[in-house]
């Protein structure tokens, strides 16, 4: 989860700093710039490059996913050292090698066959790789099984070479957190500008996708933990509708609202991950409503006329505030107008304003809920949310040494599902959907769009995150539809990202959207590894 966004959406209650400081936490000081760092032989490349290699015998899985450990050695944990992975994978090579000689006889998976995948360090793997969701608490917790989601992702042969680091607890532990920072983890470091924070809480598998450590990422999201690292990084990032992909075998926050998703660097990529890991799970009863709903190959919606004759709803509230974004911001409506669509303006975030104290309401009472189911069955000694509050006590200099862990005290206090005012919460958040519906039909709208979030803040570890400005996260995230960011442009070396939100199930269409808009602006850019802005 976004903290950042979800305070400035929910309560409000948004801190105003003026200095930052990273050199308190002396890990991840800052590197000069060195070009070799932006050297790289598969820079940039996509899904179908990679493919066309291995075809034509240039490359294998084996020496593709050589070229990501180097890869990752060099960047991630020396060079400008962006601490975005947080364990390696000791059988990928295994993986490839298998990859390798099935593509040898002839049998070809699929799109994914051979790619090499970073996944989020809350995801399941039946391995040897843990899954700690970046807590000290839950070192050595080595799940039994893969997630479904991982099950399908090695169905569909991908090469899983490492897990990610978060946002600890995916960000809903402290209200004071520190994005991309977690007791097991450390600090993860934008790779535009290296003392910017990458925002939460997929921090690591947006700043690995961003900065080339593998081809595609999967990050996941309560409200924001993917499209806004997903914009602050540079990327495509896809919140799928809540139920299109399990959720099962995954570290939880909310039922009602947690899903995983894709992020990488095109939208024919993120696209490609999106429709290989769908599915009905038995182990996840939302998944039940994406039947007849999904597709296994979401490319064949996208096409360079996706915006012509649209109808999109833009958020009016986004038209105020910091000048170079608003410019931004403009300069995408007039390329949508250019592109064929008709404009809109329309008020959504404060259509939805008073839902907000209602989702954090929900979100506590989940969260305790989900925890204690998911470590019930875990193979650790942490068998109960409280169990962890107690670890982090008697571990505080390790386990808390920034910040608290009231966000995780406040969740304990709750009762549980049957309790009046989470049933209550519940209804008002569900109530976004009809809010959301009827504003599109009311202006007969094929989507709405605004800008992502703000640009990224300076790393505090003192102070915590800090607002900048924009949000477009909550409404998708509390309704549970889908949203996709791309890139829209940049202000002063940073990204920021353009949002694409719909109904349920809108993922073709989105993506054809979003896909028109992407190929007409071409605004990603590989970063360079800034050390600090200079002004």
């Amino acid at each position: 989860m976004n903290r950042r966004n979800f305070l400035k959406n929910t309560s409000g209650a948004g801190i105003t700093i003026a200095a930052v400081s990273l050199g308190i936490y002396n890990e991840t000081q800052a590197a000069p710039l060195n070009e070799s760092f932006t050297d790289f032989d598969l820079n940039e490349i996509t899904i179908a490059q990679l493919q066309q290699k291995m075809i034509s015998g240039k490359q294998s899985a084996v020496s593709i996913t050589k070229m990501y450990l180097k890869r990752i050695k060099e960047i991630d944990k020396s060079g400008p050292k962006i601490n975005s992975v947080i364990e390696l994978n000791p059988d990928a090579l295994k993986i490839a090698e298998a990859m390798d000689r099935e593509r040898k006889a002839g049998k070809i998976r699929g799109q994914l066959h051979g790619i090499p995948v970073l996944i989020k360090d809350n995801i399941n793997t039946g391995d040897s790789m843990m899954t700690t969701a970046g807590s000290l608490a839950l070192k050595g917790n080595i799940a039994a099984k893969d997630a479904f989601i991982v099950t399908k992702l090695r169905e569909a042969g991908a090469v899983i070479i490492g897990k990610t680091n978060l946002s600890e607890w995916a960000n809903f532990r402290s209200s004071r957190s520190t994005s991309g920072w977690s007791s097991r983890g450390g600090q993860t470091r934008c790779p535009y500008i290296l003392d910017r924070n990458p925002s939460g809480s997929s921090a690591g598998s947006g700043a690995a996708a961003a900065a080339n450590l593998c081809t595609i990422a999967i990050g996941t999201e309560t409200d924001g933990s993917i499209v806004s690292p997903s914009s602050i990084n540079g990327l495509v990032g896809i919140k799928p509708t809540v139920g299109l992909w399990s959720r099962s075998g995954i570290i939880p926050i909310s039922k009602t609202q947690d899903t995983a998703g894709p992020m990488g660097r095109t939208v024919r990529d993120a696209a490609i991950l999106l429709g290989a890991l769908t599915g009905v799970d038995t182990a996840d009863e939302t998944t039940k409503e994406s039947a007849g709903k999904s597709f296994k190959d979401y490319t064949i919606f996208l096409g360079k006329d996706g915006l012509k004759g649209k109808r999109i709803g833009i958020e009016k509230s986004h038209l105020r505030g910091h000048e170079a974004v608003v410019k931004v911001y403009k300069e995408a409506i007039e390329q949508l107008t250019n592109l064929g669509t008709t404009i809109v303006e329309v008020e959504l975030m404060k259509s939805l304003e008073e839902i907000g104290n209602a989702e954090f309401q929900v979100l506590l009472y989940e969260f305790k809920d989900g925890v204690n189911n998911y470590l019930k069955t875990a193979n650790h000694t942490m068998k109960s949310l409280s169990d962890i509050i107690a670890f982090d006590n008697q571990n505080e200099s390790n386990a808390m040494p920034f910040f608290k862990q009231e966000t995780l005290i406040n969740s304990q206090a709750k009762g549980d599902l049957n309790s009046k005012e989470y049933t209550e919460a519940l209804a008002k958040t569900l109530s976004s959907r009809k809010i959301i519906a009827d504003l599109m039909s009311k202006n007969n709208l094929d989507a709405v769009c605004g800008v992502t979030n703000g640009l990224a803040g300076c790393i505090d570890l003192i102070n915590g995150d800090y607002d900048t400005g924009f949000s477009f996260s909550t409404p998708a995230a509390i309704s549970g539809f889908p949203h996709i960011t791309v890139p829209m442009g940049f202000v002063q070396d940073l990204p920021i990202g353009l949002s694409f939100t719909a109904t349920a199930y809108s993922e073709s269409k989105l993506l054809s959207m979003a896909y028109a808009y992407e190929q007409a602006s071409q605004k990603r850019k590989a970063p360079k590894f800034i050390a600090s802005f200079q002004g």
